[in-house]
């Protein structure tokens, strides 16, 4: 199933989201022999043409990426492991760790906070973020009490206006917290982005598939040696 209705099984549609996961993907896609012809930064299009008429890259929001994959609307994606950790992976063949676009999903609380007494002593802890499952779990796991509140922008603001005591966020360099006079008290995971791949996509065209996941998969281990 496509969303570009008469397209032959060797058309193939890349969903991406703008920003490190594209910019970061750009090597894997050329080492496919795949050049995107457009820049989503500066382009206002939403669908991107390639050096290669048959493949086509759709520019979606990170966290609707497994959604386009999975309902067949793109035959394969770039997601971050928060995000299809979020999304539960239903429909989705997950056949490489990309090794791009590294983070880790962390708790971090206002400076002068004391995470830890108030973890020790059983505290119920307001957590503001967006990966709610994946809060959810960790403080279960740490027998944590926690209400959680779901965030969709900007969480660093929670805890400066007493919102919430934590946040759980994906942290790359913490300069972000660091601006905001937030500090990292705990690291839940590591993160790194995933090629995704269509289940049917793969089976009704493999033959175009096939050479592209074995690209990545050489490009990305390469990246990682």
């Amino acid at each position: 199933m496509s969303a570009f209705n008469g397209q032959s099984n060797s058309q193939l549609i890349l969903a991406l989201s703008k920003g490190r996961i594209f910019e970061d993907t750009l090597p894997l896609l050329e080492a496919a022999g795949i050049t995107v012809t457009e820049n989503p930064e500066t382009s206002r299009k939403l669908i991107l043409g390639t050096n290669d008429p048959n493949v086509r890259v759709i520019i979606v929001r990170a966290t609707d990426v497994p959604t386009y994959v999975q309902h067949g609307a793109a035959d394969f994606g770039v997601a971050g492991k928060d995000v299809l950790l979020e999304h539960g992976g239903e429909g989705l063949y997950q056949p490489i760790d990309l090794n791009i676009a590294a983070c880790r999903m962390s708790v971090a609380v206002k400076n002068g906070f004391d995470y830890e007494t108030a973890v020790r002593q059983g505290a119920r802890l307001r957590v503001a973020t967006k990966f709610v499952q994946t809060a959810r779990e960790h403080f279960a796991a740490k027998g944590v009490h926690v209400d959680l509140i779901k965030l969709y922008g900007s969480m660093e603001l929670a805890p400066l206006v007493g919102l919430s005591d934590a946040i759980v966020d994906v942290v790359s360099t913490g300069n972000t917290l660091r601006a905001n006079d937030l500090v990292e008290v705990e690291a839940i995971m590591p993160i790194s982005s995933r090629l995704i791949v269509n289940q049917a996509a793969l089976k009704l065209k493999r033959e175009r598939l096939q050479p592209i996941i074995e690209a990545f998969e050489r490009a990305s281990q390469s990246k990682s040696q």
